[in-house]
């Protein structure tokens, strides 16, 4: 009977070497890659609130490992502040942190309730954070059934017009329980009704064609300018 000869394979040592190098390449490309912190932070949408800020809220300030960031966490921390109505957080290519915010922002400083009103009419007491926002201050108590129609009309005024305006009276008429006087910063005066809030977003536009006159606009019956004397 002939006896079956089995050659015996030897595996060769540097295919072996190889192939361990790349393994070990490969863990410890990922271990590293694993471990690089948020090389960039940009934080989107943001008036009212700093860069800083939104860091500290989000837990990040100190640029976190990358891949270990939980976003879910990140957006209920910073959706707990009252100033804040919706954040996204995204993850981008070349570790890149990119935090979408929506503002609930400040809209006017009630001088007789001393807190800030916000966009969807929560309040806030003046404290060291909100004391510089640039907003417009009520003088005057408005009654319960204008003031939520108040606070609907202010938040339809853009940020970069609510900053010019200084201070705000209550100043109904015996034709108008709706009215407003407006003081602006520029030392203009505008009067304005509850249905009637958005017109000022063009008081830019306006103000060009009042060739540096000062005076009243009257916005709330027809739209004139009065110069005054």
């Amino acid at each position: 009977m002939s006896k079956k000869i089995v050659k015996k394979r030897k595996i060769k040592i540097r295919n072996l070497l190889l192939v361990l190098v790349i393994i070990l390449g490969l863990v410890f490309g990922v271990y590293v890659i694993s471990q690089m912190p948020i090389q960039n932070i940009l934080v989107r949408n943001t008036y009212y609130l700093n860069d800083d800020t939104i860091l500290e809220l989000a837990d990040v300030k100190d640029y976190p490992k990358f891949f270990f960031i939980n976003r879910r966490k990140m957006v209920k921390h910073l959706e707990e502040s009252p100033y804040i109505e919706k954040a996204v957080v995204k993850q981008k290519l070349g570790f890149l942190l990119e935090i979408y915010i929506e503002e609930n922002r400040p809209i006017f400083y009630d001088e007789s309730q001393t807190h800030f009103v916000l966009k969807n009419g929560d309040s806030v007491q003046e404290d060291t954070f909100n004391k510089y926002f640039r907003v417009p201050r009520l003088l005057n108590y408005v009654p319960d059934n204008k003031y939520s129609k108040f606070i609907d009309g202010m938040s339809t005024i853009k940020e970069d017009t609510i900053s010019k305006i200084s201070d705000i009276e209550y100043q109904p008429n015996d034709y108008d329980k709706d009215r407003f006087l407006l003081y602006m910063d520029d030392g203009n005066m505008v009067y304005l009704t509850l249905t009637k809030f958005k017109m000022i977003n063009h008081y830019n536009e306006v103000y060009k064609q009042l060739e540096n006159h000062k005076g009243v606009l009257y916005l709330d019956n027809g739209n004139h300018f009065q110069i005054k004397e």
